[in-house]
């Protein structure tokens, strides 16, 4: 049995794809740049808020100044609706309590800037025992880089081969 399993968060505990996509497509158009349906998101995620922005605005129009705009709006319009859309996956609640119920230890990985991450899993996880969760901060590289995941597994004390990771794209995958 696994002493210990990381998760990702977005595409993997919750469904944040719709409050991503409207967040993004609102700091596009106010650039005056094209925007994309959310479904077209799927192919943006994964890599972080950075990397989002860089395949949505894309190719030739991505200059530093427009990078820099989007992120500034895109985080100011993110944290007032990270929450309007997104939820947890049905099931996942039960999970994660039958996983803490087993003495499992669980804790939290992602690519989100931290500050979104916390505030995600007050909301969404109370009363669940996570002995970590965090997202992107700065001098941690971010997934795939293993950095990160083996700090969260020294924390814990843990052997690897006792840790399980959970994610849901080839970032994940790669770790």
């Amino acid at each position: 049995m696994y002493k210990a399993v990381v998760f990702d968060l977005d595409g993997t505990l919750v469904n944040s794809l719709y409050d991503l996509a409207s967040s993004m497509n609102k700091a596009l158009a106010a650039c005056g740049l094209p925007v994309y349906p959310a479904d077209a998101y799927r192919q943006f995620v994964g890599n972080g808020r950075t990397v989002l922005v860089e395949r949505a605005v894309g190719g030739e129009r991505l200059t530093p100044e427009i990078k820099a705009r989007v992120i500034n709006l895109f985080d100011k319009d993110y944290a007032a609706h990270c929450m309007d859309k997104t939820r947890p996956y049905e099931g996942i609640r039960e999970m994660l309590d039958a996983l803490n119920a087993a003495g499992v230890k669980t804790a939290v990985l992602s690519n989100k800037p931290d500050e979104f991450v916390g505030d995600l899993m007050k909301r969404y996880f109370p009363g669940i025992f996570f002995f970590a969760a965090v997202g992107k901060r700065p001098g941690v590289a971010k997934k795939p880089d293993p950095a990160a995941l083996n700090q969260l597994i020294a924390q814990k004390g843990a052997e690897k081969p006792a840790c399980l990771y959970v994610g849901d794209s080839n970032v994940d995958v790669e770790l």
